[in-house]
């Protein structure tokens, strides 16, 4: 028997592999709009949600940038990418069917959007691991991650004290909020390096973090 109640995933990055993808887009819709930025400015936003993402960039660009241009073109070559299939990442369909099997309760807790978070999991053919009510987007929650707000209300969905729960990161953002909602945290990196290293097992790849928490053998 499992030591952990339940299990709360992040979702970008984590789940599904979509981070890469989001940043080509990003640069191509800027330079298209005349604001041509760094990739490393943009990777810097991974795990940030939208909002804030916004922010952040209109500071760093300077005035000029129609943030609502920005917004719908990025969504539609986006969402024309990743109606394609979104790829899952590495080990993720063989922990969650072992999770599934086991009868360990599942949430996601995301930065996105419930809606956008819902239909990248149906792309990535993930939507069956997960009962839809237990898939928790910023628009959810009084504050986005780096709060513990998305991991608390996940949790609560699932019926489980944080303290009972593991949670799947691979942000330094997402892993502030785990572990701020008392949560064992386990951080896989994707295409930013873990700066701060305060997860509880920080690995380079899904199951092998899942075995060093003692979630499977």
């Amino acid at each position: 028997m499992s030591r952990f109640a339940a299990v709360i995933f992040d979702l970008d990055g984590t789940l599904i592999d979509t981070e890469r993808q989001a940043i080509e887009i990003g640069l191509t819709v800027l330079s298209g709009m005349g604001f041509p930025v760094a990739r490393d400015f943009l990777t810097s936003l991974v795990g940030v949600d939208e909002i804030e993402g916004q922010r952040r960039l209109a500071a760093h660009v300077g005035p000029g940038l129609d943030l609502g241009r920005l917004d719908a073109e990025w969504r539609a070559a986006t969402r024309q990418a990743q109606d394609a299939g979104i790829p899952p990442m590495a080990g993720v369909e063989v922990l969650l069917a072992d999770l599934a099997r086991r009868g360990l309760p599942r949430a996601v807790a995301t930065n996105s959007a419930t809606a956008s978070a819902v239909r990248k999991l149906r792309a990535a053919g993930l939507h069956g691991h997960f009962d839809m009510a237990h898939v928790v987007g910023f628009d959810a929650v009084p504050r986005a991650k780096p709060a513990p707000d998305l991991f608390v209300e996940a949790a609560r969905r699932l019926g489980a004290a944080p303290s009972t729960c593991i949670a799947f990161e691979d942000s330094d953002t997402g892993t502030a909020a785990a572990l701020a909602a008392g949560m064992t945290v386990v951080q896989i990196p994707d295409i930013s390096p873990a700066r701060t290293r305060r997860a509880h097992h920080l690995a380079e790849s899904l199951l092998e973090g899942a075995r060093a928490a003692g979630l499977i053998d």
